[in-house]
């Protein structure tokens, strides 16, 4: 193990362009499970209610169990020592760049400035009319909040099942893996398509991938090419504390 995390130092020491593809996995340490797995939300929810077409038909149950269940753990979580670590190599000029499945905006809580949030952010709201954007924070979520301007129900300004990527966080994320030299993968399961085609296409492009999980993932025989079986926080703070940042 301490091998493995002595040659990912060697690897980002040496490298030119990195950049960290992170899932579920690193947000665990600040309370937000996971949505597959042990404790997992879909183990409490069914995936019906994060699916669009059922959004649009039952919104205001949706709205219930996102305030009820989701969004009190969401909005009150801050970031842990992973996303810490992972904006002082940004800082540093080490890091160029995040690709985020998650939606809890904890990379730039914690200080990140260049993030693509492909399956959007929790803490923003969408009018399905003219998709103007608002803080969350600005409405009482016992309420189906609506649009200020046209009245229109407001959504969570995430991905639900059936609709598509942000198309630019997609393509800027398409970009980095194709500059990349090295990509951390943080927490990811390697399930979610199309996200998880993306360390492929890092790959594709000569990326040395240093993969950071409890567990294998469907990454882990595939494509890893330096395997560290830690948590999150334990792994990044090992390495965090070899550069000078």
């Amino acid at each position: 193990m301490q091998e493995a995390v002595q040659g990912a130092i060697n690897v980002l020491g040496k490298s030119k362009y990195v950049i960290a593809f992170t899932g579920a996995g690193i947000s665990v340490a600040s309370g937000i499970p996971p949505f597959r797995g042990e404790n997992g939300i879909w183990n409490k929810y069914e995936e019906k209610l994060f699916d669009i077409n059922y959004f649009i038909n039952h919104t205001q149950e949706t709205w219930s169990m996102l305030c009820d269940g989701f969004y009190a753990t969401t909005l009150k979580a801050t970031p842990n020592a992973a996303h810490v670590a992972i904006a002082q190599l940004e800082q540093g000029g080490l890091l160029k760049s995040v690709i985020t499945q998650n939606i809890d905006n904890l990379h730039t809580k914690a200080g990140n400035k260049n993030v693509c949030e492909l399956h959007g952010n929790a803490q923003r709201l969408i009018c399905m009319k003219d998709n103007s954007k608002y803080s969350i924070y600005n409405f009482d979520l016992q309420v189906t909040p609506r649009c200020k301007l046209c009245g229109a129900i407001l959504k969570p300004d995430f991905v639900f099942f059936g609709e598509m990527l942000p198309e630019y966080a997609l393509q800027m994320s398409i970009k980095a893996c194709s500059m990349c030299d090295v990509m951390l993968v943080i927490g990811s399961t390697g399930t979610v398509y199309p996200a998880a085609s993306l360390p492929f296409e890092a790959k594709k492009h000569k990326a040395t991938i240093i993969e950071i999980n409890p567990s294998h993932s469907a990454f882990t025989n595939n494509i890893t090419d330096i395997f560290i079986p830690l948590k999150a926080t334990k792994a990044m703070t090992e390495i965090i504390k070899h550069f000078n940042l």
